[in-house]
């Protein structure tokens, strides 16, 4: 079994065709780098809702020791990412319909709200980059780059949240920032969503440089509940396959 000190091993994972990113040599403790690839592999949906997240296997793969293992599935239960199951284990956590709700509702009024703060608070040079990060979303939804897309947007987010100037706001998303992230990339599985994203998210741009307050927080807030109905759709049918099986 590979133990802590073998992080070495990890750097050969591209040659047995894993897909996850390498684990770096940084300062940062252990359990934090393994937490990290594998919350990025749950955004990416490259661990999917439902998955067995295997002991064994996590151990071989990433070439550390079980108890890092362990510790790193326990910090993603406190985030709601990983749930353990009784004679099951542990797995990716498929959430709710009600807990689903309740992160739409607290998401549509922030990023309203952080939106119509933009519009107030932000430089030129911010809408500037809030255009360009709306090219890069644009250009990863017509690439067809699911993933690509997960990255644009969560780009786009960065520099709207940056240009409100609201710590409060950022503060409570930031909160939520790994289960936000699950649902997105949840809700962009739905058939057509993606292009219906990029759409919805160049009417929020559009607001913004028409420095229209407003159209910027209906738009933003407009986007999230779209984001929601694609989202439970596809929690219902996952929870419906998950119940014929």
């Amino acid at each position: 079994m590979a133990g802590d000190g073998q992080l070495g091993t990890v750097a050969d994972e591209s040659q047995r065709g894993d897909l996850s990113p390498q684990l770096e040599r940084v300062a940062a403790p252990l359990r934090e780098q393994v937490s990290d690839l594998l919350r990025r592999e749950i955004v990416e949906m490259r661990l999917q809702p439902g998955q067995r997240l295997v002991e064994r296997e996590l151990i071989e793969r990433i070439g550390v020791s079980r108890t890092t293992i362990r510790e790193a599935i326990r910090h993603l239960a406190a985030e709601g990412l990983v749930k353990t199951i009784p004679q099951k284990g542990a797995i990716v956590a498929v959430p709710s319909a009600k807990e689903a709700a309740e992160v739409y509702e607290v998401r549509a009024l922030l990023e309203g709200l952080a939106a119509r703060e933009f519009v107030r608070n932000a430089s030129e040079e911010q809408v500037t980059a809030l255009r360009e990060a709306l090219d890069e979303v644009t250009a990863a939804g017509k690439a067809d780059d699911a993933r690509g897309l997960l990255r644009a947007k969560n780009r786009f987010y960065d520099v709207l949240f940056a240009g409100a100037d609201n710590s409060t706001i950022t503060g409570i998303l930031g909160g939520l920032q790994a289960r936000v992230a699950v649902l997105r990339a949840t809700s962009l599985t739905a058939r057509n969503r993606p292009r219906e994203s990029v759409e919805e998210i160049r009417a929020i741009v559009e607001a913004i440089e028409r420095r229209d307050g407003d159209a910027a927080a209906e738009a933003a807030s407009y986007h999230v509940r779209r984001a929601a109905d694609a989202a439970f759709g596809q929690i219902g049918a996952e929870l419906a396959r998950d119940g014929g099986a």
